[in-house]
């Protein structure tokens, strides 16, 4: 659009950039080590040489270093002014927010005041969001596409304004619902949501989103990416090695820090009936060392441990060893699991509980599968001695395409068009030539 003196107005010129621009990927958790919202990223730079990755927050060393190998540029912290100011009022509320949450943790406090810890932290994110997207617009206006990967549930139009950019915003799970002054923010910045497609990986986290916010357009797309990179034959050797685990014993692996969404009371209840040896390989961050403790002492559990996270080679490592990888949730629980689309691009046999009925459908008659009921010991005590007694069948290479994942270069494209259509829709409903944030 053109001002009152004829110029360009800098966010029309970033929403008319030519779709062989760059992809710009902003991921706030690229500073964490491993793990799910990592691989995708450098899957997605991978298949896309010339990729440009923000991460506000820092971005671990080894992340970085493949990224800049996968030819990326990698945009660390924010550029520019605007971007700094938001950092830094990010970083006092994060602050707020952790402080309180020490403070405030006891039930003897009331739930609002417990709860207000929550909304700093959707303050901190969406000003983090928005510094990314300050970034872009300084260090790449000709961008074809601009995605966070890994986004707040909250202030999703005040993050578009904010940071003077529409963009296509991957939201994983509705954890935090906004209290009354978060709402009164949205309600002022709900101009920005026209700006912004949000992609949540399954319906259940769609359905959830779209309860708070009924006028986001909002689509589907499983957030993993399948690398092609399944385990060899001497991959698995080496894993069972590096565990010391001798031919012939079944092992089970358990991945991931042991989240509130996780039930790990009932793999204690199911491993403390096994009546035959079984292997347990525990990794992630945090875990309970009480429960790991009480796993050691029982007779017919063989643990070990790798805390903390984990980097991609190690991880490897571990699915290599394993006979099968364990998964269990609460009931309802309907986010994408990054250990169940793990085990379909590493080719490894997948034990799982009911707990969404909608994967629950999906997995149902896959051989590489074994489905227990959610909250029951019993039933995965049985699935877990019929992997001592029998091993189970490999997913073959069609395995990614059962839970939906595409490719790297597939999801890429998908992304890249899905940002350009938002451009466009934007513009239309701003008028002639559209308006900037």
């Amino acid at each position: 659009m053109k001002g009152m003196n004829g110029t360009v107005s800098k966010s029309s010129e970033l929403n008319t950039a030519h779709s062989t621009g760059p992809l710009v990927l902003v991921e706030p958790y690229a500073y964490r080590l491993g793990g799910h919202h990592q691989h995708a990223l450098l899957a997605l730079a991978q298949a896309r040489p010339g990729t440009v990755v923000i991460a506000p927050n820092g971005i671990a060393r080894q992340t970085a270093a493949a990224l800049r190998e996968a030819e990326a540029e990698v945009v660390a912290g924010g550029a520019g002014a605007r971007a700094r100011v938001l950092l830094r009022a990010a970083g006092l509320l994060a602050r707020l927010s952790w402080a309180g949450q020490r403070r405030f943790r006891s039930s003897r406090w009331p739930v609002a005041v417990r709860r207000s810890t929550h909304q700093f932290t959707l303050l901190a994110r969406c000003l983090v969001e928005a510094a990314a997207l300050r970034t872009v617009r300084r260090r790449c206006p000709e961008a074809a596409g601009v995605v966070i990967l890994s986004a707040s549930e909250a202030l999703h139009g005040a993050a578009a304004l904010l940071g003077g950019l529409g963009h296509v915003r991957f939201v994983h799970e509705v954890v935090t619902a906004e209290d009354a002054p978060v709402r009164l923010l949205g309600r002022v910045a709900r101009r920005g949501e026209r700006r912004v497609t949000v992609l949540c990986p399954t319906a259940a986290e769609r359905d959830r989103l779209l309860a708070r916010f009924p006028q986001l357009t909002c689509k589907v797309r499983v957030f993993a990416v399948d690398d092609g990179q399944r385990l060899t034959e001497g991959e698995r050797d080496g894993g069972r090695e590096a565990f010391s685990i001798p031919p012939g014993e079944a092992v089970v692996c358990l991945v991931g820090g042991w989240w509130p969404h996780k039930d790990i009371t009932v793999i204690d209840r199911a491993l403390a009936r096994l009546s035959a040896p079984l292997h347990v390989i525990v990794t992630g961050h945090p875990l309970d060392h009480v429960v790991l403790t009480r796993w050691q002492n029982l007779p017919n559990v063989r643990l070990h441990t790798e805390p903390g996270p984990l980097s991609e080679p190690v991880l490897r490592l571990v699915y290599a060893a394993a006979d099968a990888a364990l998964v269990a949730r609460h009931e309802g629980v309907g986010k994408e699991s990054g250990l169940v689309m793990d085990t379909a691009r590493y080719g490894v046999p997948l034990i799982v509980s009911d707990h969404d009925p909608h994967l629950t459908e999906r997995l149902w008659h896959q051989p590489w599968v074994r489905i227990f009921s959610a909250g029951d010991p019993a039933s995965l005590a049985k699935v877990l001695e019929d992997l001592v007694h029998r091993p189970f069948d490999l997913p073959g290479p069609g395995a990614p395409k059962v839970l939906d994942m595409w490719d790297a270069a597939e999801q890429a494209a998908f992304l890249t068009r899905t940002a350009r259509a938002l451009s466009l829709t934007s513009r239309g409903k701003s008028g002639m030539g559209g308006r900037g944030c």
